[in-house]
């Protein structure tokens, strides 16, 4: 994995919402599930965005 990719990756953690970092935690499949489709969401979003400025 590339420093770049590391320190978006890195950042998108950084900004992760407090209900995101509480459900990733959450007995409730539901809502685990839920906060990990958020989070993957986020951290694809960062990467497209990376991708976008690097062309």
């Amino acid at each position: 994995m590339t420093r770049e990719l590391t320190d978006t990756i890195l950042r998108v953690v950084e900004r992760t919402p407090q209900w995101v970092r509480r459900d990733l935690d959450a007995k409730d499949p539901v809502a685990r599930i839920r906060a990990e489709e958020s989070l993957a969401a986020m951290i694809a979003d960062a990467l497209d965005q990376q991708a976008n400025t690097a062309v």
